[in-house]
């Protein structure tokens, strides 16, 4: 089954209330916290280069009569309403553990990327994704656009990028990769004015780490075999290393205020699909 239609059938088991209710929340959050939610025509935010598909009624002729490119204008309701997506597609994201679900982590971050996507489209938000060149969009044509360009790239971290303030990020992958390279890159994000969630997704014997006896790790991203002798000695170092490592993700998105989570692939998708539509109704 294709991946855009997995998603679109994982979305439909939740249920509408929830996507209602999380707009709610966000509504009522609005009025209490005084955040602008300007409409369509309303609140002017800034001027961006026509792209094609773009109503020709959006177009700004005043502005555009100054320069030769043609310019639109965007709305704050347009901008603030526009989630921007990653979905981790590194050679670590390859890996799947035998007693693990089919799929490897990289179809399960590819899975539930599409499937918050068709959710956030249902709410009425404009999806994008990180660095696939696709500016945000709604409705059919931007569930298609985004399906097609998640294949695309292979960085560990989503490669910086220029964004409206008060963008909205989620990213998916398991962010095994050096905190300080992580911690640099959220920086960079935040210092824009962005708000995001990073979903920490991990095989489950990546957690546990099962094994017994001798085995030999391989690495997926290029790095050198590691014969251990007996996986029981090493055990207890690597859960604590793991959990070290958890703590500075966390650590890193608190700082920026954004949200922290992890989830691994075993685990319901919905659950984190729900928490995730929680936190995107936070004000």
């Amino acid at each position: 089954m294709r991946p855009r239609h997995r998603a679109e059938e994982l979305a439909a088991r939740l249920p509408p209330l929830l996507v209602a209710a999380c707009r709610v929340a966000a509504t009522v959050a609005s009025g209490v916290h005084g955040r602008r939610r300007a409409g369509r025509g309303d609140g002017f935010w800034q001027f961006r280069r026509y792209q094609s598909g773009d109503a020709a009624a959006l177009i700004d002729w005043r502005q555009s009569a100054r320069t030769q490119p043609l310019y639109v204008r965007e709305t704050e309701r347009e901008v603030t309403q526009s989630v921007w997506l990653w979905a981790d597609r590194s050679g670590s994201m390859a890996y799947r553990s035998p007693a693990a679900p089919p799929g490897d982590k990289r179809d399960h971050a590819e899975l539930l990327t599409l499937a918050l996507a068709v959710l956030l489209v249902r709410a009425g938000e404009r999806v994008a994704l990180l660095g696939g060149g696709m500016r945000p969009d709604s409705g059919e044509r931007a569930l298609e656009r985004l399906a097609a360009a998640l294949g695309a790239g292979s960085d560990s971290l989503p490669a910086p990028q220029g964004l409206p303030r008060h963008a909205r990020m989620v990213l998916v992958g398991d962010f095994l990769s050096p905190l300080p390279e992580i911690e640099a890159r959220i920086k960079g994000f935040a210092a824009l004015g962005a708000r995001g969630h990073l979903l920490q997704l991990l095989d489950p014997a990546e957690e546990t780490l099962p094994f017994s006896g001798r085995v030999i790790f391989k690495g997926l991203e290029g790095e050198e075999a590691l014969p251990v002798p007996r996986v029981e000695t090493v055990r207890a170092a690597y859960q604590a290393k793991l959990r070290d490592h958890r703590a500075g993700l966390a650590a890193i998105a608190r700082a920026a205020g954004w949200s922290f989570a992890r989830h691994h692939t075993d685990q319901p998708p919905e659950t984190a699909l729900i928490a995730l539509m929680g936190d995107l109704s936070q004000p």
